[in-house]
Protein backbone atom coordinates (compact mmCIF):
# COMPACT_ATOMS: atom_id res chain seq x y z
CA UNK A 1 0.00 0.00 0.00
CA UNK A 2 2.76 2.46 0.91
CA UNK A 3 4.60 1.67 -2.33
CA UNK A 4 1.42 2.36 -4.30
CA UNK A 5 0.88 5.72 -2.58
CA UNK A 6 4.51 6.69 -3.16
CA UNK A 7 4.27 5.69 -6.82
CA UNK A 8 1.11 7.76 -7.33
CA UNK A 9 2.69 10.76 -5.64
CA UNK A 10 5.70 10.47 -7.96
CA UNK A 11 3.31 10.32 -10.92
CA UNK A 12 1.60 13.46 -9.65
CA UNK A 13 4.75 15.60 -9.69
CA UNK A 14 5.23 15.72 -13.49
CA UNK A 15 1.49 16.26 -13.93
CA UNK A 16 1.53 19.22 -11.56
CA UNK A 17 4.67 20.56 -13.21
CA UNK A 18 3.02 20.29 -16.64
CA UNK A 19 -0.13 22.06 -15.43
CA UNK A 20 2.03 24.72 -13.79
CA UNK A 21 4.08 25.27 -16.93
CA UNK A 22 1.01 25.37 -19.17
CA UNK A 23 -0.71 27.86 -16.86
CA UNK A 24 2.41 30.03 -16.76
CA UNK A 25 2.73 30.06 -20.57
CA UNK A 26 -0.99 30.75 -20.96
CA UNK A 27 -1.02 33.72 -18.60
CA UNK A 28 2.28 35.30 -19.59
CA UNK A 29 1.90 34.41 -23.25
CA UNK A 30 -1.34 36.35 -23.53
CA UNK A 31 -0.32 39.15 -21.17
CA UNK A 32 3.23 40.36 -20.75
CA UNK A 33 4.38 41.78 -17.39
CA UNK A 34 3.95 45.25 -18.89
CA UNK A 35 0.32 44.46 -19.77
CA UNK A 36 -0.32 43.10 -16.27
CA UNK A 37 1.20 46.21 -14.72
CA UNK A 38 -0.88 48.46 -16.94
CA UNK A 39 -4.08 46.62 -16.04
CA UNK A 40 -3.32 46.72 -12.32
CA UNK A 41 -2.48 50.41 -12.43
CA UNK A 42 -5.83 51.02 -14.09
CA UNK A 43 -4.61 53.40 -16.76
CA UNK A 44 -4.32 52.68 -20.45
CA UNK A 45 -1.62 55.28 -21.09
CA UNK A 46 0.36 55.13 -17.86
CA UNK A 47 3.99 56.17 -17.77
CA UNK A 48 6.89 53.83 -18.36
CA UNK A 49 8.35 54.75 -14.99
CA UNK A 50 5.18 53.74 -13.18
CA UNK A 51 5.11 50.41 -15.01
CA UNK A 52 8.74 49.65 -14.18
CA UNK A 53 8.23 50.62 -10.55
CA UNK A 54 5.16 48.36 -10.25
CA UNK A 55 7.05 45.45 -11.82
CA UNK A 56 10.05 45.92 -9.53
CA UNK A 57 7.89 46.06 -6.40
CA UNK A 58 6.14 42.77 -7.26
CA UNK A 59 8.98 40.83 -8.91
CA UNK A 60 7.68 41.04 -12.48
CA UNK A 61 10.87 42.69 -13.75
CA UNK A 62 12.76 39.39 -14.07
CA UNK A 63 13.29 37.41 -17.32
CA UNK A 64 10.89 34.57 -18.07
CA UNK A 65 13.12 31.45 -18.01
CA UNK A 66 16.75 32.55 -18.29
CA UNK A 67 18.53 35.38 -16.51
CA UNK A 68 21.87 36.11 -18.24
CA UNK A 69 22.74 38.80 -15.67
CA UNK A 70 23.13 36.17 -12.93
CA UNK A 71 25.84 33.56 -12.37
CA UNK A 72 25.63 29.80 -11.98
CA UNK A 73 22.28 28.32 -11.03
CA UNK A 74 20.90 31.81 -10.46
CA UNK A 75 20.55 32.06 -14.24
CA UNK A 76 17.66 29.60 -13.88
CA UNK A 77 16.64 30.38 -10.32
CA UNK A 78 16.25 34.15 -10.51
CA UNK A 79 13.54 34.07 -13.18
CA UNK A 80 9.87 34.81 -13.42
CA UNK A 81 8.98 31.14 -13.88
CA UNK A 82 10.68 30.04 -10.67
CA UNK A 83 9.47 33.02 -8.67
CA UNK A 84 5.84 32.94 -9.80
CA UNK A 85 5.21 29.26 -10.65
CA UNK A 86 7.66 26.77 -9.16
CA UNK A 87 7.40 28.45 -5.78
CA UNK A 88 3.78 27.28 -5.65
CA UNK A 89 5.02 23.75 -4.94
CA UNK A 90 5.98 25.06 -1.48
CA UNK A 91 2.51 26.71 -1.25
CA UNK A 92 4.10 30.13 -1.42
CA UNK A 93 1.71 31.98 -3.70
CA UNK A 94 3.15 35.44 -3.24
CA UNK A 95 0.99 38.54 -3.06
CA UNK A 96 -2.13 39.56 -4.91
CA UNK A 97 -2.41 42.72 -6.95
CA UNK A 98 -3.74 44.62 -3.92
CA UNK A 99 -0.73 43.56 -1.84
CA UNK A 100 -2.47 40.95 0.35
CA UNK A 101 -0.80 37.61 1.00
CA UNK A 102 -2.59 35.03 -1.16
CA UNK A 103 -1.84 32.05 1.11
CA UNK A 104 -3.32 33.87 4.10
CA UNK A 105 -6.43 34.77 2.12
CA UNK A 106 -6.84 31.14 1.03
CA UNK A 107 -6.52 29.88 4.62
CA UNK A 108 -9.16 32.30 5.87
CA UNK A 109 -11.57 31.87 2.97
CA UNK A 110 -11.50 28.08 2.73
CA UNK A 111 -13.67 27.70 5.85
CA UNK A 112 -16.71 29.58 4.50
CA UNK A 113 -16.39 27.55 1.28
CA UNK A 114 -16.30 24.29 3.25
CA UNK A 115 -19.22 25.43 5.39
CA UNK A 116 -21.34 25.66 2.22
CA UNK A 117 -19.89 22.88 0.07
CA UNK A 118 -19.54 20.09 2.65
CA UNK A 119 -23.19 19.90 3.82
CA UNK A 120 -24.34 20.46 0.23
CA UNK A 121 -22.20 17.53 -0.91
CA UNK A 122 -23.22 15.15 1.91
CA UNK A 123 -26.94 15.95 1.83
CA UNK A 124 -27.04 16.01 -1.97
CA UNK A 125 -25.29 12.63 -2.22
CA UNK A 126 -27.64 11.08 0.35
CA UNK A 127 -30.78 12.51 -1.27
CA UNK A 128 -29.76 11.47 -4.80
CA UNK A 129 -28.90 7.89 -3.75
CA UNK A 130 -32.13 7.46 -1.76
CA UNK A 131 -34.26 8.92 -4.56
CA UNK A 132 -32.50 6.73 -7.14
CA UNK A 133 -33.05 3.60 -5.04
CA UNK A 134 -36.71 4.56 -4.69
CA UNK A 135 -37.08 4.82 -8.47
CA UNK A 136 -35.33 1.48 -8.94
CA UNK A 137 -37.62 -0.11 -6.35
CA UNK A 138 -40.64 1.09 -8.35
CA UNK A 139 -38.96 0.57 -11.73
CA UNK A 140 -41.13 0.26 -14.82
CA UNK A 141 -44.05 1.90 -13.00
CA UNK A 142 -45.77 5.27 -13.26
CA UNK A 143 -43.76 6.53 -10.29
CA UNK A 144 -40.50 5.64 -12.04
CA UNK A 145 -41.61 7.33 -15.26
CA UNK A 146 -42.61 10.60 -13.64
CA UNK A 147 -39.60 10.50 -11.35
CA UNK A 148 -37.26 10.33 -14.35
CA UNK A 149 -39.26 13.07 -16.08
CA UNK A 150 -38.88 15.25 -12.98
CA UNK A 151 -35.13 14.62 -12.94
CA UNK A 152 -34.82 15.61 -16.61
CA UNK A 153 -36.83 18.78 -15.92
CA UNK A 154 -34.60 19.65 -12.95
CA UNK A 155 -31.48 19.08 -15.05
CA UNK A 156 -32.83 21.38 -17.77
CA UNK A 157 -33.21 24.32 -15.40
CA UNK A 158 -30.20 26.59 -14.96
CA UNK A 159 -28.68 26.89 -11.51
CA UNK A 160 -29.20 30.65 -11.82
CA UNK A 161 -32.96 30.03 -11.72
CA UNK A 162 -32.67 28.08 -8.47
CA UNK A 163 -30.53 30.79 -6.88
CA UNK A 164 -32.61 33.78 -7.93
CA UNK A 165 -35.91 31.93 -7.42
CA UNK A 166 -34.84 30.72 -3.98
CA UNK A 167 -33.78 34.22 -2.91
CA UNK A 168 -37.07 35.70 -4.12
CA UNK A 169 -39.31 33.02 -2.59
CA UNK A 170 -37.59 32.18 0.69
CA UNK A 171 -35.89 35.48 1.50
CA UNK A 172 -38.05 38.14 -0.13
CA UNK A 173 -41.55 36.64 -0.02
CA UNK A 174 -41.41 34.44 3.08
CA UNK A 175 -38.64 36.42 4.84
CA UNK A 176 -37.31 33.28 6.50
CA UNK A 177 -33.58 33.90 5.99
CA UNK A 178 -31.39 36.82 4.85
CA UNK A 179 -30.97 37.32 1.12
CA UNK A 180 -27.18 37.28 1.37
CA UNK A 181 -24.32 37.68 3.80
CA UNK A 182 -22.24 35.57 6.12
CA UNK A 183 -21.62 35.29 9.85
CA UNK A 184 -19.73 32.92 12.10
CA UNK A 185 -20.91 30.92 15.07
CA UNK A 186 -24.57 30.05 15.55
CA UNK A 187 -25.75 32.70 13.08
CA UNK A 188 -24.01 30.78 10.30
CA UNK A 189 -27.04 28.52 9.88
CA UNK A 190 -29.28 31.50 9.02
CA UNK A 191 -27.02 32.54 6.16
CA UNK A 192 -26.02 29.11 4.85
CA UNK A 193 -29.35 27.26 5.08
CA UNK A 194 -30.69 28.62 1.79
CA UNK A 195 -27.47 28.16 -0.25
CA UNK A 196 -27.17 24.57 0.97
CA UNK A 197 -30.81 23.83 0.14
CA UNK A 198 -30.49 25.34 -3.33
CA UNK A 199 -27.27 23.40 -3.95
CA UNK A 200 -28.95 20.12 -3.01
CA UNK A 201 -32.02 20.76 -5.15
CA UNK A 202 -30.00 21.98 -8.15
CA UNK A 203 -27.91 18.81 -8.25
CA UNK A 204 -30.64 16.34 -7.37
CA UNK A 205 -31.86 15.68 -10.91
CA UNK A 206 -28.47 14.86 -12.45
CA UNK A 207 -27.32 12.86 -9.44
CA UNK A 208 -30.49 10.78 -9.28
CA UNK A 209 -30.38 9.88 -12.97
CA UNK A 210 -26.69 8.89 -12.71
CA UNK A 211 -27.18 6.66 -9.67
CA UNK A 212 -30.41 5.19 -11.05
CA UNK A 213 -28.49 4.05 -14.15
CA UNK A 214 -25.83 2.43 -11.97
CA UNK A 215 -28.37 0.64 -9.77
CA UNK A 216 -30.39 -0.63 -12.77
CA UNK A 217 -27.23 -2.14 -14.21
CA UNK A 218 -26.41 -3.87 -10.93
CA UNK A 219 -29.91 -5.17 -10.27
CA UNK A 220 -29.85 -7.36 -13.38
CA UNK A 221 -26.74 -9.29 -12.32
CA UNK A 222 -26.61 -12.90 -11.20
CA UNK A 223 -25.87 -12.21 -7.53
CA UNK A 224 -29.15 -10.26 -7.26
CA UNK A 225 -31.15 -13.20 -8.60
CA UNK A 226 -29.33 -15.44 -6.14
CA UNK A 227 -30.22 -13.12 -3.26
CA UNK A 228 -33.87 -13.10 -4.28
CA UNK A 229 -33.83 -16.91 -4.55
CA UNK A 230 -32.67 -17.05 -0.92
CA UNK A 231 -35.83 -15.22 0.10
CA UNK A 232 -34.45 -11.72 0.72
CA UNK A 233 -36.87 -8.85 0.35
CA UNK A 234 -36.47 -6.31 -2.44
CA UNK A 235 -35.42 -3.60 0.04
CA UNK A 236 -32.76 -5.89 1.51
CA UNK A 237 -31.48 -6.69 -1.97
CA UNK A 238 -31.25 -3.01 -2.85
CA UNK A 239 -29.57 -1.74 0.31
CA UNK A 240 -27.44 -4.74 1.28
CA UNK A 241 -26.28 -5.94 -2.14
CA UNK A 242 -26.97 -3.50 -4.99
CA UNK A 243 -25.87 -0.39 -3.09
CA UNK A 244 -22.67 -1.99 -1.84
CA UNK A 245 -21.64 -3.34 -5.23
CA UNK A 246 -22.38 0.04 -6.85
CA UNK A 247 -20.02 1.89 -4.52
CA UNK A 248 -17.07 1.80 -6.92
CA UNK A 249 -18.72 3.82 -9.72
CA UNK A 250 -20.23 6.08 -7.04
CA UNK A 251 -16.80 6.73 -5.54
CA UNK A 252 -15.41 7.41 -9.01
CA UNK A 253 -18.03 10.11 -9.56
CA UNK A 254 -17.54 11.59 -6.12
CA UNK A 255 -13.88 12.44 -6.80
CA UNK A 256 -14.91 15.06 -9.35
CA UNK A 257 -16.63 17.00 -6.57
CA UNK A 258 -13.69 17.02 -4.14
CA UNK A 259 -11.92 20.13 -5.52
CA UNK A 260 -15.16 22.12 -5.35
CA UNK A 261 -15.48 21.34 -1.64
CA UNK A 262 -12.42 23.50 -1.03
CA UNK A 263 -12.58 25.89 -3.94
CA UNK A 264 -16.22 26.70 -3.39
CA UNK A 265 -19.05 27.43 -5.79
CA UNK A 266 -18.43 30.47 -7.96
CA UNK A 267 -22.08 31.39 -8.54
CA UNK A 268 -23.38 30.45 -5.10
CA UNK A 269 -20.79 32.42 -3.16
CA UNK A 270 -21.08 35.43 -5.45
CA UNK A 271 -24.88 35.69 -5.27
CA UNK A 272 -25.03 35.07 -1.52
CA UNK A 273 -22.00 37.26 -0.67
CA UNK A 274 -20.17 34.42 1.06
CA UNK A 275 -16.47 35.30 1.52
CA UNK A 276 -15.15 31.97 0.28
CA UNK A 277 -12.67 30.87 -2.33
CA UNK A 278 -15.30 30.90 -5.07
CA UNK A 279 -16.07 34.59 -4.64
CA UNK A 280 -12.34 35.22 -4.20
CA UNK A 281 -11.70 33.68 -7.62
CA UNK A 282 -14.52 35.65 -9.24
CA UNK A 283 -13.21 38.90 -7.77
CA UNK A 284 -9.70 38.06 -9.02
CA UNK A 285 -11.01 37.43 -12.54
CA UNK A 286 -12.95 40.68 -12.52
CA UNK A 287 -9.94 42.66 -11.35
CA UNK A 288 -7.61 40.66 -13.66
CA UNK A 289 -5.47 39.59 -10.71
CA UNK A 290 -3.50 36.83 -12.43
CA UNK A 291 -1.52 35.86 -9.33
CA UNK A 292 -4.70 34.79 -7.51
CA UNK A 293 -6.10 32.97 -10.55
CA UNK A 294 -2.84 31.03 -11.04
CA UNK A 295 -2.85 30.06 -7.36
CA UNK A 296 -6.44 28.78 -7.56
CA UNK A 297 -5.68 26.77 -10.70
CA UNK A 298 -2.70 25.16 -8.96
CA UNK A 299 -4.71 24.33 -5.82
CA UNK A 300 -7.47 22.82 -7.95
CA UNK A 301 -4.94 20.57 -9.69
CA UNK A 302 -3.46 19.43 -6.38
CA UNK A 303 -6.88 18.66 -4.91
CA UNK A 304 -7.98 16.73 -7.99
CA UNK A 305 -4.87 14.52 -7.90
CA UNK A 306 -5.28 13.95 -4.16
CA UNK A 307 -8.90 13.02 -4.80
CA UNK A 308 -7.90 10.44 -7.41
CA UNK A 309 -5.46 8.83 -4.97
CA UNK A 310 -8.06 8.75 -2.18
CA UNK A 311 -10.59 7.22 -4.57
CA UNK A 312 -8.22 4.41 -5.51
CA UNK A 313 -7.58 3.74 -1.82
CA UNK A 314 -11.28 3.73 -1.02
CA UNK A 315 -11.83 1.01 -3.63
CA UNK A 316 -10.21 -1.48 -1.24
CA UNK A 317 -12.81 -0.63 1.39
CA UNK A 318 -15.74 -0.87 -1.00
CA UNK A 319 -14.57 -4.11 -2.64
CA UNK A 320 -12.25 -6.40 -0.62
CA UNK A 321 -11.35 -8.24 -3.84
CA UNK A 322 -9.30 -5.23 -4.89
CA UNK A 323 -5.78 -5.19 -3.49
CA UNK A 324 -3.26 -2.48 -4.27
CA UNK A 325 0.26 -3.82 -4.67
Amino acid sequence: MSAYILRRLLYALPILFGVNLFTFLLFFGLNSPDDIARMQLGAKYTTTEAIERWKAERGYDKPMFWNPARAGMEKLGDTLFVDKSLRMFTFDFGRAGDGHDIAREIRSRMWPSLAVALPTFVLGLFAAIVFALLLVFFRATVLDFWGVALCVAMMSISSMFYIIGGQWLVSKTWALVPVSGYAGGIDMARFLGLPVLIGVVAGLGAGTRWYRTIFLEEISRDYVRTARAKGLSELAVLFRHVLRNALIPILTGVVVVIPSLFLGSLLMESFFAIPGLGSYTIDAIRSQDFAVVRAMVFIGSVLYIVGLILTDLSYTLADPRIRLG
